[in-house]
């Protein structure tokens, strides 16, 4: 079983875990609507994908 020889440091440890963070979704306009939408995905808010209505989105009041 391998055992460390020495205690890594915080700063190692920190380092070694540098790439581990959270990142915000990327976020794109919908031509029709404006509205901010995930690429790729029909707009929550007019139904659209594409410029075809795919969804039956209900308007938000």
């Amino acid at each position: 079983m391998a055992v460390p020889k020495k205690k890594t440091s915080k700063s190692r440890k920190n380092m070694r875990r540098a790439h581990d963070f959270l990142t915000a979704p990327s976020l794109s306009l919908c031509p029709d609507c404006k509205s901010p939408k995930m690429p790729h995905r029909a707009c929550p808010s007019c139904g659209t994908y594409k410029g075809k209505k795919v969804v039956g989105a209900e308007k938000k009041a």
